[in-house]
């Protein structure tokens, strides 16, 4: 029998450890299935919040809509462009009720047939909702009445599926039209009269149920609103509103247009301005501004947008431009706006303060309805 010194016994007892180890990771690696997080499939619908509609998400994720963001032009206010569907889905609250219903994006309108509906009338295209081409190329030219349009669907719970049971469209209008002469050629406004803008909405909103009823999976009898939105001018610092509704019920029937009052201001209101709308609002933001600038004198300018629901404030958003460079200056004035937006700006509504430069965002002051303190985010 053979002597085997200690380094001997190491070599075997490690090699029989490779071993054994190896084959249990091999035998495990035929038992035990991967632990990886398994992708969901098929149809969900998020959790549900107070106030808020439940969403659909597909595949594990948020189901969008294909036809989103198509405009007949580049777009004449960029603050249209959010507070469009913002507003959109705020009215169809009072439409279709969150508690009741599910809300998921647009997807019986495709991309193809929107392109289309937002074209020229044309001998190539009849379902084209803008009139045709004149030929003109001055004032008396037919202008693009209809600039977008976003679709919102409604779901019900039906067993394990969902249900299509409302939809809502909105119909954002044009309230100037802008074009060129000739090709790379200098840019002109074509403005449109409310009349003109209110009386050419009326005139599509049949035929683009008619088309809405066209596709597949829309039954007859779903409940379909058409709301119209009033795009605001280019240079305007307030965004637009919706103006209008209309309900069908069955079909191509559409029914009685009522007047929707939404409206934008901006504050401090101009001297020769003498409506009365937002003037307690008015006198509340002076002396906000007047506050903020007398505790810190590199304010550039502050200014809000506040939107009005029939003649009553829903929400306010200030803007705050200063000329700070030191993070104690940003730390020091982001607290006391905080503290003078508590004594000077509306409570019952929520209210959104940005403080910026010209170049950078510095902080973001956030109040929902009726809460007591400003939740404050600083940017470094």
């Amino acid at each position: 029998m053979s002597r085997i010194g200690f380094r001997g016994y190491m070599i075997i007892a490690v090699s029989i450890l490779v071993i054994t180890v190896g084959g249990l990771y091999f035998f495990n690696m035929n038992r035990v299935a991967p632990t990886a997080t398994k992708k969901a499939s098929g149809v969900q619908i998020t959790q549900s919040t107070a106030g808020e509609y439940q969403t659909v998400i597909k595949d594990g994720r948020y189901l969008v809509s294909a036809a989103r963001g198509i405009t007949a032009s580049s777009e004449p206010n960029q603050l249209d462009v959010q507070h469009f569907e913002s507003s959109l889905l705020k009215f169809s609250k009072t439409q279709f009720k969150p508690a009741q219903y599910i809300f998921q994006e647009g997807q019986y309108l495709s991309s193809d047939t929107v392109t289309g509906l937002l074209g020229r009338k044309s001998n190539d295209d009849a379902n084209g909702l803008n009139p045709e081409d004149n030929g003109k190329n001055d004032n008396s030219r037919n202008p693009l009445y209809i600039q977008t349009l976003t679709e919102q669907d409604f779901m019900s719970k039906q067993g394990n599926d969902l249900k299509l049971s409302g939809m809502v469209v909105g119909v954002a209008m044009n309230t100037q039209d802008q074009y060129q002469k000739e090709q790379y050629g200098a840019t002109y406004t074509q403005n449109i009269s409310d009349a003109d803008r209110i009386a050419y909405g009326k005139k599509i909103a049949p035929k683009l149920l008619a088309q809405i009823r066209s596709q597949s999976g829309v039954p007859n009898d779903v409940p379909i609103v058409i709301a119209m939105y009033a795009n605001a001018p280019a240079d305007s610092l307030a965004p637009g509103g919706f103006y209008a509704q209309a309900k069908s019920t069955h079909g191509d029937d559409l029914g009685e247009w009522t007047d929707i009052s939404d409206k934008s201001i901006v504050l401090p209101k101009e001297a020769n301005d003498a409506s009365k709308l937002g003037n307690d609002e008015n006198s509340g933001f002076a002396n906000f501004k007047n506050d903020i600038a007398n505790f810190f004198p590199n304010i550039a300018g502050a200014t809000a947008v506040a939107n009005f629901k029939s003649g009553v404030l829903t929400q306010m958003n200030v803007t705050v431009n200063t000329q700070f460079y030191s993070q104690t200056e940003i730390d020091s004035f982001t607290t006391y706006v905080a503290q003078s937006a508590l004594k000077f700006l509306p409570s019952n509504v929520p209210v959104r303060i940005v403080i910026k430069t010209a170049n950078d965002t510095q902080a973001i002051l956030t109040r929902n309805e009726n809460d007591k303190a400003f939740t404050t985010t600083i940017l470094d």
